[in-house]
Parts: structure tokens; C-alpha cells; sequence
């Protein structure tokens, strides 16, 4: 099988010198952009499997970008930030990317979590190769802040104790856990867990966080884990 290719686009020559050598010592094949404009050129030349993309760049912001991409191809994005911008990841979220990591990272989480995203892209089976195996086993089985969760098995263990949990309610605590410490917005949760057509009412989520929090939290009305972030959305705590 051809080796994948990855688009990074980077302005700063350190941080995309050091992805060039860690991601084709992994295998792939790595284009590298330095502006938005460049970017969009690459892609168009490239066809990558998957795109790591600055959200600060010169010429053309990484949200433009992520949205010029994504209005014409469902290629896996991952929007990389710096400190402080985390806000600017969670827009990119809704304008169509995959996933966002934070600088400084480390690599190993990086390739995990590409791996991770281009496997949901591409509908294989977890475990299709070693680093799918890895990338798998860290999103089935989860441990943060007393609470575990294996997704496999969808079994719940709070503290000690098994939880049974109601499917939406066992997939919104999966997707939180799997992205502790990040915000992710009430459009984000509803649009994942009840799909992009749902037009009830948007209080449904807070219900569902609320029956979680009284399950998992040890003072549900002072909650520690599933944490509110006003005017955006929650995040479970890192």
C-alpha cells in the first residue's frame, strides 16, 4: 500500500522541519505549505490522506483554509494551535475540522490521533496495522479523574463502581473523555451524538449533562469533570 500523505501547513520552519522527519520516520509521505495560499495549492497538487493545519498563518487565516477545503473535499483536518488560541481551534471545529491539538505536543499523541482521525475517515476496522492497534486501544479504554470507560465494551466504572449508562448518555461521556481538556461547542455535541439533521431542542444536551454529572460527578452541583464553559459548551476536565 502507498504510503499516506500528509499536508502540513506551517509557517514556522521549526515546528515544520520537526514534522517532516517524525512523520516519515512513521511512514508517510509529507508535503509542507507555509501560507494559506500555499496550502490550498498543495492540496489541490497533493490529494493528501490528511491535513495538519496552523490555525495562524499568514495571508489566509487556518480557518479559511479549513473552510475552502472542507466546501469541496472531506479529507481529515487537524487544526494545530498555539497556547491562548484554543478559541480559534474550537471554530475551526465548526467550520468542518476533525480535531485540534495544541502546542507543544508531543508526537506520539499527534500520530495517534491522525491515525485515529483517517481510520473514521476511511470506515477500517481498529487494529488494521500496529499504530491503528495503539491508536485504538488509547480511545477504547479511557481512565480520567476517577471515571472509566471502554468503549468497546461500552461499560462504565465510576470510582470503584459500575455505571449503566443510556446509549446518548454513554456517547456523550465517551466523546467528552475522549477529548479531555478540550471545549467542545453545543453545536459540536449536538450534531455528533444526534446528527446533523436534529432540530429539537438544543436543552436536550443539557439534560443529558446533567443525568451524567449526578452519575459521575462526586458533587453533581459543583461538578468537577464535565465542566461548563459559559457561552460556548462543556469539556471534560484533563
Amino acid at each position: 500500500m502507498a504510503d499516506e500523505t500528509i499536508l502540513v501547513v506551517e509557517d514556522e520552519p521549526s515546528f515544520a522541519d520537526a514534522l517532516v522527519v517524525g512523520l516519515s520516520r512513521e511512514g508517510f509521505t509529507v508535503v509542507v505549505a507555509n501560507d494559506g495560499g500555499e496550502a490550498l495549492e498543495a492540496f489541490a497538487r497533493s490529494q493528501p490522506d490528511l491535513v495538519l493545519l496552523d490555525v495562524m498563518l499568514p495571508t489566509m487565516s487556518g480557518i479559511d483554509v479549513c473552510r475552502a477545503i472542507r466546501s469541496k473535499s472531506s479529507v481529515p483536518i487537524i487544526m494545530v494551535t498555539a497556547k491562548g488560541e484554543e478559541l480559534d481551534a474550537v471554530v475551526g471545529l465548526e467550520v468542518g475540522a476533525d480535531d485540534y491539538v495544541t502546542k507543544p505536543y508531543r508526537l506520539r499523541e499527534l500520530i495517534a490521533r491522525m491515525r485515529a482521525v483517517m481510520r473514521r475517515a476511511d470506515g477500517s476496522s481498529p487494529g488494521a496495522e500496529e499504530g491503528g492497534r495503539a491508536a485504538a486501544e488509547a480511545l477504547e479504554a479511557l481512565l480520567i479523574g476517577g471515571v472509566s470507560i471502554d468503549i468497546e465494551r461500552h461499560e462504565v466504572v465510576v470510582r470503584g463502581e459500575p455505571q449503566r449508562l443510556p446509549l446518548k448518555e454513554f456517547e456523550l461521556l465517551s466523546l467528552l473523555m475522549q477529548n479531555a481538556g478540550r471545549v467542545l461547542t453545543r453545536d459540536i455535541l449536538i450534531d455528533r451524538i444526534w446528527g446533523l439533521d436534529y432540530v429539537g431542542d438544543t436543552k436536550t444536551l443539557d439534560v443529558h449533562i446533567k443525568r451524567l454529572r449526578t452519575k459521575i460527578e462526586v458533587d453533581p452541583k459543583r461538578p468537577e469533570l464535565i465542566v461548563t464553559i459559559r457561552g460556548l459548551g462543556y469539556k471534560f476536565a484533563d
